[in-house]
């Protein structure tokens, strides 16, 4: 379960040092009672290897996550509208770039008023109000993994943000450059050269938001990793069928 997780890990709040405003990030303001949903948590992310201090504080810039962005009712509202397409379709287990494997996917434009509230209010944390139009909605199966890759420029700009509905996730991100991402194995680099590199496990519970930009979406390759090796702290993260719904900006 999340809670003991999110309990145990308050290891991480160095990154909070400077706060928020201070770090960048551009915020929408909202209602009182709607702050939660735009506090960013540091403590979902932890951090392995020897990374350089410069690194990692540009990193905790660029790599957020928000808790609770959802509540039940907005994931059941959502859920109700991507469920009854998605079921029409098979899972799949061939990728064009062998990137994902047990998925199913679609883009929606339009979407009923409540989701678009929730549409518009990732857009407005995430993108400062300005997204692509088409929303990718990505259902992984509870046996299905992402492999470790660097999303294509040409389908996206520097800004990719998604939340996760039905089950937490760990994402690891490992620190990669361009000439590694040319390699034909480089999926396998991390496994070979794991004493060489340094990298991040986030945490993603069920019904956050995360943000990943610049920095983490350009220098890592990222990653859900699969049931079995599915932990956070050394602690068992339990991951079954999840649904990420993602904006993404215009290529530049």
């Amino acid at each position: 379960m999340v809670t003991p997780l999110l309990t145990a890990i308050g290891i991480h709040r160095r990154c909070m040092s400077s706060g928020l405003a201070n770090r960048g990030w551009r915020m929408v303001r909202e209602p009182q009672q709607n702050q939660k949903h735009t506090k960013a948590a540091p403590e979902c992310i932890s951090f392995h290897g020897q990374w350089p201090a410069d690194e990692q504080e540009k990193f905790c810039h660029d790599m957020l996550v928000v808790p609770q962005f959802l509540d039940e009712i907005e994931e059941s509202g959502l859920l109700g509208e991507v469920e009854p397409y998605l079921k029409r379709l098979r899972y799949e287990f061939d990728h064009w770039d062998d990137a994902i494997h047990g998925y199913r996917e679609t883009e929606r434009k339009h979407w009923q008023p409540s989701n678009r509230a929730i549409i518009d209010r990732i857009v407005g944390v995430a993108f400062d109000g300005v997204a692509m139009p088409y929303v990718h909605v990505l259902d992984l199966a509870g046996t299905g993994v992402i492999k470790p890759h660097v999303d294509s420029v040409r389908y996206c700009g520097n800004t990719i943000a998604g939340i996760s509905l039905l089950s937490d996730a760990v994402m690891r991100l490992v620190r990669t450059n361009d000439e590694e991402q040319t390699n034909d194995e480089y999926r396998q680099i991390f496994a070979k050269q794991r004493h060489m590199k340094y990298w991040a496990d986030v945490l993603l519970p069920r019904r956050s938001l995360y943000v990943m930009r610049d920095t983490a979406r350009y220098k890592f390759t990222h990653e859900i990793l699969a049931p079995n090796e599915s932990q956070f702290l050394q602690r068992p993260v339990s991951r079954s069928r999840r649904i990420s719904i993602i904006c993404r900006n215009e290529p530049t």
